[in-house]
């Protein structure tokens, strides 16, 4: 999001206030929400075309906004995909952004990108919620926080063949003008990059998982830098052309996403083989309570998907994810008979 008060939001500059509950604003029954993500993303990844796959999940953000005209409607970036939320009148600018995409995908990545759009009344049909906040890492970045399960439970829908956006007849190329995968992969200094997802069971109340959270954060953010995966150094780019100066490269350290509530927490952190295990001990306890579900991967390496929107607003949006497998090796870790149906290929 560019503009908190797109949704009459206050931006929020501590992540761990996007933690409690209450900071979170429900969404009109009227509006939109789309998800996309890529199918087998992890055979993909296993050969590696990982830059492939979180650029084909970023582009649906991309695709949107420029052809909206503005990037200021809530949407998260996850590795292998996207989602994101728009008012009713944006019916046909979402379907026609998702079908070309989905072409773009097929054609020029060679990747299956399954694409669905539904509304909010419909999600809190079946006994689920879309709830916004705002998150404000630097003074050129927002970002959306989803609450209230709704979009996880859209997410399995579309996985399930429903709400899917069919192909077009004839699907023109997305304007995906910012959007680049300029740097190269960004090696962990502390021991190695997290790619962590956890989230609420049915039976974990909103407070009591609130709690765990920051408990978690409490032991990353044990580092200055809060485990960031960036370095304070000024990184290496893939040509001279994306070379910047120290002040500009503070800028894309401030505005990367690699701390997110979506449903959960989605972090993507440089730590200490101490600092995950002992992450990992506390939630390995808490699933054993019944209050959460989580997935976790390390690898040596981040990845940073770029989009500079156009029209000198200034805006510097920054798409974390692990190198070796990130978010999408994290969730199938979450589900016992993807993961072993996935290591026999």
């Amino acid at each position: 999001m560019r503009k908190a008060d797109a949704l009459s939001l206050n931006a929020h500059g501590a992540f761990s206030r996007l933690l409690d509950p209450d900071v979170y604003e429900p969404l009109p029954d009227d509006w939109l929400v789309g998800i996309t993500d890529v199918v087998d993303s992890t055979v993909a990844i296993a050969s590696g075309r990982y830059e492939d796959v979180n650029f084909a999940g970023a582009s649906a953000i991309a695709a949107l906004g420029n052809a909206w005209g503005r990037f200021d409607f809530p949407f998260v970036f996850r590795g292998d995909g996207a989602a994101f939320a728009l008012p009713p009148e944006g019916l046909l600018t979402a379907t026609s952004a998702l079908r070309q995409v989905r072409a773009f995908a097929a054609t020029h990545l060679r990747l299956d990108l399954r694409v669905g759009l539904l509304t909010v009344r419909e999600i809190r049909a079946h006994a689920h919620d879309v709830r916004v906040a705002c998150f404000a890492p630097s003074a050129n970045a927002s970002y959306a926080m989803f609450s209230g399960g709704g979009l996880k439970w859209a997410e399995k829908q579309i996985k399930d063949g429903r709400h899917l956006v069919e192909p077009g007849r004839y699907a023109t190329d997305p304007d995906l003008t910012g959007l680049a995968c300029e740097w190269q992969p960004f090696a962990s200094r502390r021991g190695e990059i997290l790619s962590l997802l956890v989230e609420p069971s049915e039976y974990a109340t909103a407070e009591g998982f609130s709690a765990l959270a920051k408990e978690v954060l409490a032991i990353v953010d044990e580092d200055p830098r809060q485990s960031h995966p960036l370095p304070e150094e000024i990184g290496r780019p893939k040509s001279d052309r994306s070379r910047v100066g120290a002040e500009r490269w503070s800028n894309v350290v401030a505005s990367s996403d690699f701390r997110k509530f979506d449903d959960g927490l989605r972090l993507t952190l440089d730590c200490t083989v101490e600092q995950i295990e002992t992450v990992e001990a506390v939630l390995v306890a808490a699933r054993a309570r019944g209050e959460i579900s989580f997935g976790l991967h390390r690898q040596s390496h981040a990845l940073m998907t770029c989009l500079v929107p156009s029209g000198g607003s200034g805006a510097h949006l920054h798409f974390l994810d692990g190198q070796d497998g990130g978010y999408a090796k994290a969730a199938l870790m979450m589900n016992p008979d993807k993961l072993r149906k996935a290591s026999s290929h």
